[in-house]
């Protein structure tokens, strides 16, 4: 019988040594350490980068920004040239945008992560958003000539301020759905648990709850999504935006008259108008040999900047709002 028990004991288990630790240590300290050197000297490099870009468009725009830049249409002589065209451009384009993107794209997001099955097809659709995410942005370019410039043109007008902004709305999509998707993630399944527990339905327990408590990271997406688009230039130049616009969008002929209201009082006229963009704007003037129209360009730069740290501040701030229960 003890011999039994002793053939079907246990086996004891084996206790590792201080020396058998010992020797790594040293070596794993090093990795770690250089490492993180490592990244402290890619992230100097960066800011060192960034740094040297900035002074270098400050040093060189600064004294170009005045208001009748900032109130003129392009010209032929570099101390004429202003940027109220492409400015307007830009304003419409990223009004219209965020109108586009951001409900179908939470909406799609929504719909994959919180009421789709796991099926194939629903598989096909989450891998095509991901790799969407990752194509380059010229192809948009070529979808929107052929979609939004050519088959739809009837209700675009062609070449037009809605064709760039659903185009731009195409290109942004996949990352608001990415987005969407993550937060929603992280919310946690206690929430949609205890909801459903208390009687709601799915949709009512995804709208008052799991929403809610999503919109911060979403509107995180959302700020990344929109920075992208308005510095893209390569799909609104094969859509067939223009470099000279001597015109903004709007329901008068007089300057001035870049209004946000004409987009409720005139929206066809604001929406069928040709335009340009900044970047447009900006890579046309560095194109030219003249060291003014340089200058013109890093004070567009400058510009440019101010728009899209102000946009992003406004949805920094909404995203705020919401995180504190305000809205």
């Amino acid at each position: 019988m003890a011999s039994s028990q002793s053939q079907f004991s246990a086996p004891q288990p084996t206790v590792a040594t201080v020396s058998e630790f010992a020797g790594n240590l040293p070596q794993r300290y090093l990795v770690d350490r250089a490492f993180s050197l490592a990244t402290w000297v890619a992230t100097a490099i960066a800011i060192a980068v960034l740094g040297w870009l900035l002074i270098d468009v400050l040093s060189q725009g600064l004294g170009r920004l005045n208001w009748p830049f900032l109130t003129s249409f392009p010209s032929r002589k570099p101390e004429n040239a202003g940027i109220i065209g492409a400015l307007a451009g830009t304003f419409w384009v990223m009004i219209i945008v965020p109108i586009v993107a951001f409900p179908i794209g939470v909406g799609a997001g929504l719909y994959l992560e919180e009421f789709s099955d796991d099926t194939w097809f629903s598989r096909l659709i989450e891998i095509n958003i991901n790799n969407l995410a990752g194509v380059p942005s010229i192809i948009y370019g070529l979808l929107g000539l052929a979609a939004f410039v050519r088959i739809m043109e009837p209700i675009t007008g062609g070449r037009t301020v809605l064709a760039g902004a659903l185009t731009l709305a195409l290109l942004v999509l996949p990352i608001i759905i990415v987005a969407t998707r993550e937060a929603l993630r992280a919310v946690p399944e206690g929430i949609r648990l205890a909801g459903l527990a208390m009687g709601g339905s799915r949709w009512q327990v995804v709208r008052d709850h799991v929403l809610p408590a999503a919109i911060s990271g979403i509107l995180t997406g959302v700020i990344l999504a929109l920075s992208r688009a308005i510095g893209e230039t390569a799909p609104l130049i094969t859509i067939g935006a223009l470099t000279f616009v001597p015109f903004t969008p709007g329901c008068t002929e007089e300057f001035p008259y870049f209004n946000p209201v004409d987009l409720v009082r005139c929206p066809t006229a604001v929406a069928q108008s040709p335009f340009t963009v900044m970047p447009i704007q900006i890579f046309n003037w560095i194109s030219r040999p003249q060291q003014e129209f340089h200058e013109n360009g890093a004070a567009a730069i400058i510009v440019l900047l101010v728009m899209l740290v102000m946009m992003n501040s406004v949805a920094i701030a909404l995203r705020g709002r919401f995180q504190r229960g305000r809205l």
